[in-house]
């Protein structure tokens, strides 16, 4: 990263991007995650320090356990996926991205992953242009 960014600058920043996130350590605990009361996908609060098998659906444990496993063998950065969801407020079901990012040090050590989602419905209906102010 270029620059520095205070404390609360970060925060802030990392509130206010479109996305959800988690952060998960090369032990497998789940660190931290942002937008805790409009995420997709809620979670209490002691799950922090939790292992993060403990935060997935059974049906979907084997392919989170796969990817993690390859990102630490290094045989994989990203894995993506998405799916359709009902979600909180919306009469339909929403098309929501997961993106699973390998956390890596300068020199390709593993420090874990990086899990976002993101509701992409209204992305998918975007078609033309739209400037700046318009």
């Amino acid at each position: 990263m270029i620059g520095q960014l205070g404390a609360g600058i970060l925060e802030a920043l990392l509130e206010t991007i479109p996305v959800e996130f988690s952060v998960v350590d090369q032990n497998d605990q789940v660190l931290a995650w942002n937008r805790h009361e409009t995420r997709i996908f809620k979670r209490p609060e002691g799950v922090v320090g939790r292992n993060v098998r403990d935060c997935h659906p059974k049906g979907s444990l084997d392919k989170v356990e796969q990817i993690i496993s390859e990102m630490k063998a290094g045989k994989r950065d990203k894995a993506d996926f998405w799916i359709d969801l009902k979600l909180e407020g919306e009469s339909d079901p929403q098309k929501v991205l997961i993106e699973y990012y390998a956390l890596r040090d300068s020199a390709g050590q593993y420090l874990g992953c990086l899990e976002v989602s993101q509701n992409i419905t209204r992305m998918q209906k975007i078609s033309g242009q739209k400037r700046l102010l318009d």
